[in-house]
């Protein structure tokens, strides 16, 4: 008890009860886990796995209808019928100029159909008859158009 007075630098009238300090451990330095102990040590939850999923999905199909080329069926019909429009109309531009060659005046009014703007060409080229098909009751637009380009690579 003696030795306690010494170590205790409280005043003799300090009625405090006096509790043992114990000794201070002293902290090790832990090394940091590295990536492959940390995965390792990972144990996702139902949720987190849900979500990473759905992320998954959802980014799949961001890149395949951004840059894979993946196209909706609407989208698809819409282009197949524009080709099959566009075809149709390249096979019919060479009966429209068949048809310019059977015309008797044709030098003449090749003549006055280069003289039009090009915006007016087309319908010099339905005005005259040329582009309206057999079967058919008026000409087509697209046609007179294409018939006119071949029309003007005639032309010396």
């Amino acid at each position: 008890m003696g030795q306690d007075m010494h170590d205790d630098p409280r005043p003799a009238n300090d009625s405090r009860k006096r509790t043992p300090v114990e000794s201070r451990k002293v902290a090790t330095v832990e090394s940091k886990p590295s990536l492959g102990q940390r995965w390792r040590d990972a144990q996702p939850t139902k949720m987190t796995l849900f979500w990473a999923c759905l992320a998954s999905v959802v980014l799949t199909i961001v890149v395949g209808f951004t840059w894979g080329g993946w196209v909706s069926a609407g989208n698809a019909q819409t282009a197949a019928e524009t080709m099959a429009r566009d075809a149709v109309v390249q096979r019919l531009a060479p009966i429209c100029v068949a048809q310019f060659n059977q015309d008797p005046d044709k030098a003449l009014k090749l003549d006055e159909m280069n003289a039009l703007t090009s915006y007016q060409r087309a319908q010099f080229v339905q005005d005259q008859g040329w582009a309206t098909i057999s079967g058919n009751e008026k000409p087509d637009r697209k046609v007179a158009d294409a018939c006119t380009k071949l029309l003007l690579e005639m032309i010396p």
